[in-house]
């Protein structure tokens, strides 16, 4: 545990990432290898008995294993040592077909598989109650009209429901990827030495079924030792994520400036101040997602730069992953979570997005009364009069409106009438409803996570 683990993580995604639940899942492959291998045949029913009670109930000195892994290059080698012991400790004829006819990739592949399941789980929990707290968002802030920026200067009119309309839509392609990769990601590692599985002459395929039946994971068509692609994907799903999870707060950050102040992280003891600042109200959970955003990219780059490893099993690439991988999902899963623990106490300060449409003196209009002008004149000659009443408005410090008003080159065109409805946002918000109405149907359609 270090001092900003709770800051960038949290506590169950840590249970789930810990080193304990590393060793866990390698004695829940061992165990299940030699059920399936008693199934088959392969090895006595009673030995395989010894061999999980053994997984299940003994214990193993982490600092052990780690100092020997230091010589003997993986963590599987000292802990099946160890297993083995322990076994022998409780039936000498049983210990002979501990690890049987498997490798130690097999057994921390696998196992970090089954850490990355109950990862996933986590995940698609927390991404299942933020859509959740989304559409709530959009659905009752449908008809709340904002300010719309491009380029960070303001532009048209839009609805704040749009504007999460948006970060539903993202969230909702991640959580379809989830359900796409996980069975690719989910999958068994059990190809012995080479791959081959050659040690169990000929029964290898049977006990992969069993054993991947075991652990309920996918059953690959062949072993994937130095095949990387499964967990290359594993980890761009989780970089998708963070930039994903990244957009949403920069946005709310972005809105929380002193010059916006149209949204605003929840207040609580403690929460966003300043050691020196009495005034501040910092964006920290912004800040969390945001380092995440900054930090998993580069270690995506790591993942993607060891798929090409050599022969059978590979040197240091593998290896690569063992802290690489972990240390993304930590990241992105602990930015997921923040976020979704702060979403549904988000500030919407309405009053302020109506004050910051006004702040312009009507210039973000313009390309309304553009249109408008563009069907009786001609879209140019509409643009260059607009133009320069814009130019004349800002000059003078003047509302837009008042100086169209004077403009010769309207009359004939646009009545006084015609300009008040032109300068009315909810008659310039396009499609923006029918938008908010296909992604808050479409969130619908995901079934609850319990």
């Amino acid at each position: 545990m270090t001092l900003n683990d709770e800051l960038f993580s949290y506590n169950a995604m840590e249970t789930v990432l810990c080193d304990e639940s590393r060793v866990k899942g390698m004695l829940q492959f061992e165990a299940a290898l030699a059920i399936a291998e008693a199934r088959t045949g392969v090895i006595p029913e009673g030995a395989a008995q010894k061999i999980a009670e053994q997984c299940w109930s003994a214990e193993f000195d982490l600092a052990a294993i780690a100092k020997e892994a230091a010589l003997a290059g993986n963590i599987a080698i000292p802990l099946i040592k160890m297993l083995t012991e322990a076994v022998a400790r409780q039936d000498q004829d049983a210990v002979r077909f501990v690890h049987w006819g498997a490798t130690s990739q097999d057994a921390i592949d696998t196992g970090f598989v089954l850490q990355i399941r109950d990862a996933l789980a986590l995940v698609e929990k927390d991404l299942a109650a933020l859509s959740e707290t989304l559409v709530e968002l959009t659905n009752k802030h449908r008809a709340t009209v904002m300010v719309a920026r491009t380029w960070m200067q303001q532009a048209l009119p839009t609805t704040f429901g749009f504007v999460v309309a948006g970060w539903l839509d993202a969230l909702m392609r991640q959580r379809r990827r989830l359900s796409e990769i996980r069975p690719r990601v989910l999958t068994l590692q059990f190809g012995g030495a080479v791959g081959t599985l050659a040690a169990l002459r000929g029964d290898g395929p049977e006990i992969a079924r069993a054993l991947a039946g075991e652990l309920r994971l996918t059953l690959p068509v062949v072993p994937w030792h130095a095949h990387r692609d499964r967990m290359a994907e594993l980890a761009a799903f989780f970089g998708v994520l963070t930039g994903t999870l990244g957009k949403i707060a920069r946005d709310i950050s972005l809105h929380s400036q002193t010059e916006a102040g149209e949204l605003f992280e929840p207040e609580g003891e403690g929460r966003g101040g300043s050691s020196t600042m009495p005034h501040k109200r910092n964006p920290v959970t912004c800040s969390v997602v945001l380092a995440a955003a900054a930090r998993v990219p580069g270690l995506v780059g790591t993942m993607l730069s060891t798929m090409p490893q050599e022969s059978q099993r590979g040197l240091g690439g593998w290896q690569a992953e063992w802290e690489t991988l972990p240390h993304i999902v930590r990241l992105a899963g602990g930015a997921l979570h923040h976020l979704t623990e702060m979403m549904p106490g988000l500030e919407v300060d309405t009053g302020r997005m109506q004050r910051n449409l006004r702040s312009t003196k009507g210039l973000i209009f313009a390309e309304a009364v553009t249109m408008a002008l563009a069907d009786r004149m001609g879209k140019m000659p509409a643009h260059l009069l607009v133009e320069g009443a814009c130019k004349k408005a800002l000059a003078e410090a003047r509302p837009l409106q008042e100086v169209l008003r004077e403009e010769p080159g309207l009359r004939g065109h646009l009545t006084p009438a015609d300009l008040e409805s032109l300068f009315d946002a909810r008659n310039y918000l396009g499609s923006a409803e029918e938008f908010v109405e296909r992604v808050t149907a479409q969130a619908r359609e995901f079934p609850p996570v319990r």
